[in-house]
């Protein structure tokens, strides 16, 4: 066997360079590599060990695994995310750390990527696996247990967990590690912690594990038996309802749903990863589902006597705490490639299979079926109903301060139906998910597992790299990618702009200010604290409050040039919402190449987008002295008696 004297770093760049995922949709193959390149933030754990390597391969080769800066760990692994969802799974970064907080750092990263069944490759250094100097700088000593380390706090937010404690443990970490972030019923965070001395450690490395190596992504077909299970449900059902995840998206089965609808007529609702899987104006499409969805679908899920699922993990909120399903025959027919949430709501009608390969037999077997004329009626109906209101939040004019329900509009209607809307966290991912009107299945990107704050800057930049090589790859103009962001998430994680202003990213950011947590600020209202603590004011020593002060002096815009970036002011006053259309475009006109752009807008956040005629579970408090909670929590039992635990049919 021949083999080549290297690192452990070495052998581990070396290797990732050389992984190439393969995926056939169809009759079309797909061929890209599976890590294209690297994130890292050096201190004394890598430096020496994966930093060498890096730079070896950079002097050798800059093509063979590009080096990317970043300012924040967790932030890196976002941007992994946001380029592992743009590209539908079929590739990821790595994200190399140094120990103690560099790695740990990672951790909310990883837990989003697990949660979000997104690839993401971790690679924290660890303490010395020899122990010489023990304790390390940055070591977590532990009396009880001296193989402990921080990094095991990786363990239960990824979906594989490795140490390389001897060199030769490399191959099998990376092996597996591969296989789980190309499997699509498994993938989420891998995460293989390197010993900061194995890392520069030598060993014997064989060529053959250094060869490219291909990774088919697995696309199981349905099981006869299971097809015809399926048929018969929905023949028998006189009001089904599609809800279609985010796995309709990462099986390429949004042309096989489309026609899946438009040949049975069974209406199609959607979660926040399933956003663009219909046109918003396509006649079976009844938008948004659930907590935070359309008046229309929750209507037509709420009487629905089938509901089903694709690529869906049922999430609350796309329940709404269960209280969305009010038929009392309702069934759930589960189209799933991950076994696990292809069982949930107790069904006895899962299908472990891919989407795409599924929807396209059973449009086959069910020849003829349609729908009755009367739930076609009612979905027509409610469709109308749900467009008019918001066009009506979209056309009010609150000034000097506008409504977040104009900014999006306003937003929307600057942006080009190719373009990406990014967001994650706070009131404007619900509002998002009701009212965006997106005729693209890569336009909306929402990262709405974990309701990660920080992540929306990060993520965008992670879509945009993603973007930017689909153009280059297809031969055609880049998608614009417009972040949209609160204050409040904005100070969480907003220094990754320095990287776009570092590469010439072109990202637009619409940041919302509006002085405080608005989200939470309302939902705290409905339970009865009257929005305590969710406000940025000067803090009154005498009742210790932060609530009634003065509002605090931040200016973000300046915050945001003293970063490099350039910003678009929308002052307000008069025609504000007709100036950040203005801004926006403007933003988005700007060349390639010329860094990010971020447009200030000032918003009234005590206006609220309109209702989903639905609901959301969380706990009020049972006894207390506040009359509001007290009034909350008489509202809250009234909820909770719709709600339905134990479906299971």
């Amino acid at each position: 066997m021949s083999t080549r004297t290297l690192s452990v770093s070495q052998a581990l760049v070396e290797f990732l360079a050389n992984q190439w995922t393969v995926d056939r949709v169809g009759g079309t193959e797909h061929r890209e590599r599976t890590i294209p390149g690297m994130f890292g933030i050096f201190g004394h754990g890598n430096v020496a060990g994966v930093g060498q390597a890096l730079k070896q391969y950079q002097a050798s080769d800059p093509r063979l695994m590009p080096y990317y800066q970043g300012r924040n760990e967790q932030a890196q692994v976002h941007q992994a995310v946001g380029w592992a969802r743009h590209t539908r799974r079929r590739s990821t970064f790595a994200v190399s750390t140094s120990i103690g907080p560099g790695a740990t750092n990672m951790v909310t990263g990883a837990a989003l990527a697990t949660t979000n069944r997104l690839p993401a490759l971790l690679l924290p250094s660890d303490q010395f696996a020899s122990r010489a100097p023990d304790p390390v700088l940055q070591q977590l000593e532990r009396p009880d247990a001296g193989d402990l380390t921080v990094n095991d706090v990786f363990r239960p937010v990824s979906r594989f967990f490795d140490r390389v404690w001897r060199p030769e443990q490399l191959f099998s970490a990376l092996l597996n590690g591969m296989r789980v972030l190309t499997d699509p019923a498994e993938t989420g965070a891998v995460t293989i912690a390197l010993p900061q001395d194995v890392q520069a450690e030598t060993l014997e490395v064989p060529e053959e594990f250094l060869a490219p190596r291909e990774w088919r992504i697995r696309r199981p077909a349905p099981e006869e038996e299971d097809v015809r299970a399926a048929v018969a449900a929905i023949r028998a059902a006189e009001r089904p309802v599609v809800i279609a995840g985010g796995g309709v998206h990462y099986a390429f089965a949004t042309e096989a749903l489309r026609e899946f609808a438009e040949t049975t007529g069974i209406p199609v609702a959607y979660t926040q990863a399933g956003v663009g899987v219909l046109d918003w104006d396509h006649p079976r499409c009844l938008g948004a589902v659930g907590s935070t969805g359309s008046t229309a679908a929750n209507a037509v899920v709420a009487e629905a006597d089938l509901v089903i699922g694709i690529g869906t993990r049922y999430e609350d909120f796309t329940t709404a705490s269960r209280t969305a399903f009010q038929h009392p025959g309702v069934r759930f027919l589960n189209i799933n490639v991950a076994a696990f949430d292809a069982h949930k709501l107790g069904t006895s009608l899962p299908v472990v299979a891919d989407a795409r390969k599924t929807l396209v037999e059973l449009t086959k077997a069910l020849g003829g079926y349609r729908v009755g004329a009367d739930l076609a009626e009612t979905v027509a109906t409610e469709k109308r109903r749900w467009d008019g209101i918001v066009d009506d939040a979209f056309g009010d004019r609150h000034e000097p301060l506008p409504a977040q329900n104009e900014i999006i509009g306003a937003v929307n209607g600057a942006m080009a139906e190719r373009d990406v809307v990014i967001c994650a966290a706070g009131s404007l991912p619900g509002d998002l998910h009701k009212m965006w009107r997106v005729k693209d299945p890569y336009g909306y990107h929402v990262e709405y597992a974990y309701s990660c704050m920080g992540y929306e800057i990060a993520g965008g930049l992670g879509v945009k790299r993603a973007a930017l090589a689909e153009a280059a790859r297809d031969g055609q103009d880049p998608r614009d990618v417009v972040v949209m962001v609160g204050d409040g998430s904005y100070l969480m994680m907003h220094t990754e702009l320095v990287t776009a202003v570092a590469e010439g990213l072109k990202l637009v950011v619409v940041l919302i200010q509006n002085h405080g947590y608005a989200s939470i600020g309302a939902l705290s209202e409905q339970l009865g604290s009257q929005r305590f603590g969710t406000k940025y004011r000067y803090l009154d020593e005498d009742r210790h409050s932060f609530d009634d002060g003065s509002t605090l002096p931040i200016d973000l815009a300046t915050n945001a040039e003293s970063l490099g970036v350039r910003v678009l002011r929308v002052e307000p006053g008069e025609g504000v919402i007709d100036r950040l259309a203005e801004a926006v475009a403007q933003a988005k006109a700007a060349p390639e190449g010329s860094g990010p752009v971020l447009v200030h807008v000032e918003s009234d956040p005590l206006i609220d987008a309109p209702s989903s005629e639905s609901w959301w579970d969380v706990p009020v408090t049972a006894t207390a002295e506040l009359d509001s909670t007290n009034e909350a929590y008489a509202l809250y039992q009234q909820h909770k008696s719709r709600q339905r635990p134990l479906l299971g049919n």
